[in-house]
């Protein structure tokens, strides 16, 4: 637990939510300001501010989780689509300093906007940056 944390409050039950799943590692529930109807948020309860210092235990028991959900999701609002988004720093969005990540049902004709512009790579050989990466894996 992490003072001044909102999502630790809510796994606390100091902040009331409306739970759609829980287990002794996650909480799932639903977005208050939501994107879409059934937008979720999943959270481990263990706290970490991103996936950088996420403990790769919980992070290798997130996916199936989430996975979950989504079907609950897609089978309970028959959607058509879902985004998973997961933000990493202020820079990339992040608003909640607690690990979380967004699971957003989409529909024809939704307001929901996830997009980037694809550009052209002009860095060093992508072959010569890919070595680089691997040295820390």
């Amino acid at each position: 637990m992490k003072d001044n944390c909102v999502f630790c409050k809510i796994i606390a039950g100091e902040i009331p939510s409306y739970t759609i799943y829980e287990d002794d590692d996650f909480k799932a529930f639903m977005d208050i300001s939501p994107a879409s109807k059934g937008h979720t948020i999943l959270i481990p309860k263990q706290h970490a501010d991103n996936i950088f210092d996420l403990d790769e235990t919980v992070a290798s028991k997130l996916l199936p989780v989430a996975s979950k959900i989504a079907k609950a999701l897609k089978a309970e609002l028959t959607c058509e689509g879902l985004n998973l988004i997961q933000n990493n720093g202020e820079i990339a969005g992040q608003t909640v300093f607690h690990f979380h990540m967004h699971l957003i049902p989409r529909y024809k004709d939704d307001n929901v906007v996830v997009k980037w512009v694809q550009d052209k790579y002009e860095g060093e050989p992508l072959d010569q940056l890919s070595e680089k990466i691997k040295k820390h894996l």
